[in-house]
């Protein structure tokens, strides 16, 4: 209030009149000017997760609020943190034991938290005790978050990693990923059917429109530029094993869509023709094997043929299951079957291996090939591969048990090692008997073994999430990697890689509810494939 202002009402008012000395009209104008002007945050809601609380508004001009809570009916509040985003998380560690209401005031910084405006910025929620399934639905909501709300919004594509510096680059493998990922999204609620439709089919267009290579996509796209992005010097072409993680998840997507409405029978032949026009066998060079990359710069210089266990099965289910462009079944048995590292026949903690590397290698061999492919009762003369997998997965437990290394935090509830960002040395390569494993263990990688491990993967998510949720879990859920023997301020590397995070969203619904599994193998060319190549499937 101005000055001139305040005198005209103390001379207006008769009792008032002593005050107009100038002492007076210093303390009047201190009263009057003691209440700051502050902006209320619009949209403000909250969300209670099992040990932690979500609090979201709006906040476009990056003001700075104060979080405070209270779990005594606002008798007492206490800071919780503070934020200049539209975000907060306020993890309370250990859950409650039984339902409590907590009191939140995200206050403007400047404003007491003992105000009486203060009530204007105040929020309740619910806070309920903690189940499995609540911690299972909450790791997979916030990880799916990654493939919609932080989807490329031109394509819709994953982008290939939320630290990108080089720009808004996006991913065919993971797209494929995150295409399921959204599917069992939209079953959940965590968006709606039509909000997953119209994502897909973005990403439909664009990978309809975008430079292919004998029908084969690149691994990497530049989304301002539409054009492939180099993965390396000679990888600047068609990439089959990207590939055929995409279109493993464009096959789950027809199969979700083939019955629907107008628009999504459209898209649902769309995804059919994209899948017929892959040239599969053009990638044998007319040989008795599969390659993996072809550059129309560089030709076949690479030369990387793809054989012995790992994550590349699904490549050779999907190019003897094409019904346009099929392989022959002696290019998978001389090609992906013949390597020295397909056979392995050891035990390791007791635990008998029958395919793969020493210790079985990293755990995204038995997660990448198998988010639509179905492990359960799935054989051939070589193995079982539900059984196959979990036992790569016990292994990998057990040497976190033994600690050969004697590394920190290694354990029975601190184990999963497989190929994503490292604090130490960037992304590398982990898995046990190696020096790639230097103590870095990676979320994805036990997570996502839920299928085959569920005691034991959730004996993990509980440690990550109630004793370690405050540094791993952020706004898509677990962080990709952490190594408890560095220095505190260095041990969580804060990043998210598309390719670790949709097989966290995949694996836990095919946990729940079986549901990728049941859609990928509702495509009848599976079978055909499958067939080819010798496999059984029973009932389990």
């Amino acid at each position: 209030m101005h000055y001139k202002t305040i005198k005209h009402f103390l001379y207006k008012v008769d009792f008032l009149k002593p005050l107009l000395g100038v002492w007076g009209l210093l303390v009047c104008f201190c009263v009057f000017a003691s209440t700051p002007n502050y902006v209320v945050p619009q949209k403000l809601r909250v969300q209670a997760y099992p040990a932690h609380v979500e609090l979201n508004w709006q906040n476009k001009t990056g003001f700075i609020y104060v979080i405070y809570r209270s779990t005594d009916e606002g008798k007492n509040f206490i800071k919780a943190g503070e934020s200049d985003t539209d975000t907060f998380m306020d993890f309370f560690g250990k859950p409650v034991e039984k339902e409590q209401t907590y009191l939140f005031r995200i206050l403007p910084k400047g404003l007491s938290v003992d105000s009486s405006d203060a009530i204007k910025f105040q929020i309740s929620v619910l806070v309920k005790p903690a189940t499995d399934e609540a911690l299972l639905d909450m790791t997979q909501r916030y990880t799916t978050r990654y493939f919609y709300d932080f989807a490329e919004p031109v394509t819709g594509m994953a982008r290939e990693r939320s630290n990108d510096m080089n720009g808004d680059i996006v991913t065919t493998g993971g797209t494929g990923f995150g295409i399921m990922a959204l599917i069992a999204g939209a079953e959940r609620n965590y968006l709606s059917r039509n909000e997953a439709f119209k994502t897909i089919q973005k990403v439909v267009s664009f990978l309809d429109l975008t430079e292919r290579f004998h029908g084969a996509w690149a691994h990497w796209y530049d989304a301002r530029t539409k054009k492939p992005f180099s993965f390396s010097k000679y990888d600047d072409g068609g990439d089959l094993v990207e590939t055929a993680f995409l279109m493993q998840g464009l096959l789950t997507a027809r199969e979700y869509f083939i019955n629907g409405n107008a628009d999504e029978q459209v898209l649902a032949k769309k995804i059919t023709h994209l899948w017929e026009t892959v040239e599969w066998n053009w990638y044998t060079q007319g040989r008795d094997s599969l390659y993996w990359h072809w550059s129309k710069n560089y030709g076949w210089k690479m030369n990387h043929r793809i054989k012995g266990f790992d994550e590349t099965l699904i490549v050779y289910i999907l190019a003897a299951s094409s019904p346009t462009f099929p392989i022959k079944l002696s290019v998978y048995e001389k090609c992906y079957i013949n390597s020295s590292y397909y056979l392995n026949g050891k035990s390791y903690y007791g635990i008998k291996l029958d395919l793969g590397m020493e210790y079985g290698g990293p755990l995204f061999f038995t997660h990448y090939s198998f988010l639509g492919l179905n492990p359960h009762g799935l054989t051939d003369k070589y193995t079982n591969y539900f059984e196959q997998n979990r036992n790569h997965a016990l292994i990998q437990r057990a040497y976190a048990i033994d600690n050969p290394k004697k590394h920190v935090g290694y354990g029975a509830n601190c184990w999963g090692f497989t190929s994503s960002d490292d604090p130490i040395v960037g992304y590398s390569s982990h898995h046990p008997g190696t020096n790639d494993e230097n103590g870095t263990v990676s979320p994805t990688a036990a997570i996502s073994s839920i299928v085959y491990t569920p005691k034991e993967s959730l004996d993990v998510i509980r440690h990550f999430y109630f004793d370690k949720g405050k540094q791993l879990f952020g706004k898509y859920g677990f962080y990709d990697a952490f190594n408890p023997g560095m220095v505190e301020g260095q041990q969580v590397v804060h990043s998210y890689l598309a390719i670790d995070q949709g097989p966290i969203a995949v694996m836990i619904e095919n946990y729940r509810s079986g549901l990728l599994w049941k859609l990928f193998m509702k495509n009848p060319e599976i079978h055909t494939g499958l067939e080819k190549l010798q496999f059984k499937i029973t009932e389990h």
